[in-house]
């Protein structure tokens, strides 16, 4: 089912109504989720010199940002929720953006690499490629891009408040590399578990040095 461009409104408007609403409840329910794991994945693939020039897609209260300042590396963040941006600057002193994701707008080729931690399951698959393409014209050559995102058996909709989109890993594949990505790895979280109560798929893609 194609959605109308007032529906994918609707999508913005009340998923980021959402986070706003909840903000306090997220920054103090995330606080302590160790993605560690996840950011190593990001820093190792890169092959520049450091500092790195990151976008932490999706940011939130700026969590992962702060990690990655700590680190040295010149971290910005992004946010479509006007809550979470004044939380992150606040929190990190980084430069964020507030962009929606449907409607980014992105400088050419400016980042080594890009984290995209629990975000970019809120794009609708229609839209998917799209927002791919401007997250891949805004890597250097070379650059590379983390995902994580709740896995599902491709179906998307409505849960809790926000709008979601749940691929496998081979669907996950395909809107990657239509957008020019290339694999570099990809594991289930939390690492350790059967694959049943590994509800997160991370991924790592790199796009080509040409």
């Amino acid at each position: 089912m194609k959605l109308n461009p007032r529906e994918l409104e609707d999508i913005s408007v009340i998923t980021l109504q959402h986070y706003n609403a909840h903000a306090e409840q997220f920054l103090e329910g995330t606080r302590d989720h160790d993605v560690s794991q996840n950011i190593a994945a990001l820093l190792r693939h890169i092959d520049a010199e450091p500092p790195f020039a990151i976008l932490d897609f999706g940011c939130g209260p700026g969590r992962d940002l702060k990690v990655f300042s700590a680190l040295g590396h010149r971290a910005v963040g992004l946010d479509g929720a006007e809550r979470f941006v004044a939380m992150a600057r606040a929190e990190t002193g980084c430069d964020v953006w507030q962009q929606d994701f449907l409607r980014l707008d992105l400088p050419h080729a400016q980042f080594d690499g890009i984290f995209a931690n629990a975000a970019l399951f809120h794009v609708p698959s229609q839209d998917l490629p799209r927002v791919l393409r401007q997250l891949y014209s805004t890597l250097k050559p070379g650059g590379v891009l983390f995902s994580s995102n709740p896995r599902g058996a491709n179906q998307e909709g409505w849960s809790l408040g926000r709008y979601g989109a749940y691929h496998d890993l081979e669907a996950w594949r395909r809107y990657m590399a239509d957008a020019g990505f290339v694999e570099l790895e990809h594991y289930y979280r939390p690492a350790g578990l059967p694959r049943e109560q590994q509800p997160w798929l991370a991924s790592v893609w790199r796009k080509p040095y040409r």
